[in-house]
């Protein structure tokens, strides 16, 4: 089976594109914000709206993430993730507030 980061990137850092791929992988209409919260490239705080945590709570979405990201935390390019998962009724309502 092929890695989300079979796409020739740093095997020592994650770029922004290599969080894309990995989660576009697992949920595939993703929009995705990343922000490097200390500019080391492993602590990441990630907004994604996808229309796949439809009916799903907080817990099973945060999974889905997790499961996408799987890869890159378990051989330690990624070591922390903040997240926020919504669908994207909720961005919209969250972005009219």
């Amino acid at each position: 089976m092929a890695s989300c980061l079979d796409l020739g990137y740093d095997t020592a850092m994650m770029t922004d594109d290599a969080l894309l791929s990995c989660l576009r992988a697992a949920l595939p209409d993703a929009v995705v914000s990343v922000i490097d919260r200390t500019g080391t490239r492993d602590h990441f705080q990630l907004h994604v709206v996808s229309a796949a945590f439809e009916g799903k709570n907080l817990l099973d979405r945060n999974r889905l993430i997790y499961q996408a990201l799987r890869e890159p935390m378990a051989d330690g390019r990624i070591h922390a993730v903040e997240l926020r998962a919504h669908t994207p009724e909720e961005a919209a309502r969250q972005a009219n507030d």
